[in-house]
């Protein structure tokens, strides 16, 4: 079995495997090929031969050194066998240590590293560039840096490929949650993140049917009560004239309330069944707000005209909404107000009520959400959700916030052309 923690686990010592065997390979290359040897062995002898011989005086030999020095521009020190200086240019370098037999690198506490030249002869040269301020190992650890950074560019797609499945399941999980229901995700490989996916995908599918199974349940329902409604009205319309007034009113009262419920389930189905509004056209709020107050004596209209692309029907039921639901739960007058704000539109609606506390302020946009102190009569709690579908529908929110004076002040903010 394929476990994604070892695949990452195993793609990691991988990398350090082959940084490790390029530096060891660089290593031996720079330091231990017979070609870097036969060099140094090469220049020792040119250097002997620049060189008074062992027996020459120590003038003849600092000025010999002197010579070799002004020629390759460098700081010279030159040893005896028993490393004892015989002559120096330039600043004086250490000396090799009395057990080293091979050229190589000395390193130096105070300063740079200087190449140390073993001659026949038995003296040591010991060398160092004047201009040189920069380490010797400087183009080493320079190609180490350049190999590990070719590693980790190397690396990056093994390890990006098994974290990109990771992220696009996240956002598969994330469309699901707000809403999108039709979100799904890629299934790659064989491995538990593949076998999630899978798992995801199922749980969508089961989630998307029976989200689906509801609604059309839900619509269905709706359609059915309103035969049986239409009986009942029919009925109390062929009642004889000797009935009860007050008990027929009653009735009356009471298939419309069934009505309004009925007909408010339906679009709130709708809604949620249809993703796109279905008309599109040029409206005039102030004028459609106008419409709606005349239906209410209590109500108060003000604001400016604005036109903004949207469905005339929500529009006018959001607003019908909001003045019911004011005159349900506040306290006359009603004042509504269309304004623009920046890009859009801005509808508000007061009233002189007791206003709602602020635990409740987003409670009371949920589906069938009804206030402990509400009164008889004050509906199925469906007008504010419905009243937050629509704003959202149309590119915008809905919110409530307490009234200056008292009262509850709902707002609602469209975009002047939402995408349909």
């Amino acid at each position: 079995m394929r476990r994604l923690y070892l695949r990452v686990y195993f793609a990691l010592l991988a990398s350090i495997l082959v940084f490790a065997l390029a530096a060891a390979f660089l290593w031996r290359q720079v330091f231990e090929a017979p070609g870097a040897r036969h060099g140094l062995e090469v220049a020792a002898a040119l250097a002997q031969q620049a060189l008074p011989p062992p027996t020459a005086s120590a003038a003849e030999q600092q000025a010999g050194l002197a010579r070799l020095g002004k020629i390759l521009g460098t700081d010279l020190s030159l040893f005896a066998a028993d490393r004892s200086r015989l002559a120096a240019v330039g600043e004086p370098l250490p000396a090799p240590a009395e057990d080293r037999q091979r050229a190589g690198w000395l390193r130096r506490a105070d300063g740079p590293p200087a190449l140390a030249l073993p001659l026949a002869d038995g003296r040591w040269l010991v060398a160092r560039t004047a201009r040189w301020r920069r380490h010797p190992a400087f183009g080493l650890f320079m190609t180490l840096a350049v190999l590990a950074l070719a590693v980790g560019v190397g690396a990056y797609p093994v390890v990006r490929r098994l974290t990109s499945r990771i992220e696009r399941l996240q956002a598969g999980v994330e469309s699901l949650g707000a809403g999108d229901l039709r979100a799904r995700v890629r299934v790659e490989g064989r491995d538990e993140v593949a076998r999630l996916a899978e798992s995801f995908n199922r749980a969508a599918a089961r989630i998307e049917t029976l989200v689906g199974a509801h609604k059309d349940l839900l619509a269905a329902t709706s359609h059915e009560l309103r035969t049986p409604l239409a009986r009942i009205r029919l009925a109390v319309e062929l009642m004889k004239e000797g009935a009860d007034p007050k008990r027929k009113a009653e009735l009356e009262q009471d298939i419309a309330e069934l009505d309004a419920l009925i007909e408010e389930i339906l679009l709130m189905s709708r809604l949620d069944a249809v993703p796109s509004r279905e008309a599109d056209e040029e409206v005039d709020l102030l004028a459609l707000a106008a419409e709606e107050c005349a239906r209410y004596e209590e109500a108060e209209l003000d604001g400016q005209p604005v036109t903004l692309q949207g469905d005339a029907r929500l529009l006018r039921r959001m607003i019908r909404n909001l003045l019911d639901n004011a005159r349900r739960h506040g306290a006359p007058p009603i004042e509504l107000r269309v304004a623009r704000r920046g890009d859009g539109a801005e509808i508000s609606v007061r009233d002189h009520g007791p206003g709602i506390s602020e635990g409740e302020r987003e409670r009371v946009f949920e589906p069938f959400y009804r206030r402990p102190n509400a009164r008889q009569g004050s509906g199925a709690g469906l007008g504010l959700a419905l009243v937050r579908g629509i704003a959202r529908r149309h590119g915008g929110e809905a919110r409530v916030e307490p009234a200056e004076g008292g009262g509850s002040r709902f707002v609602v903010r469209l975009a002047r052309s939402p995408q349909a």
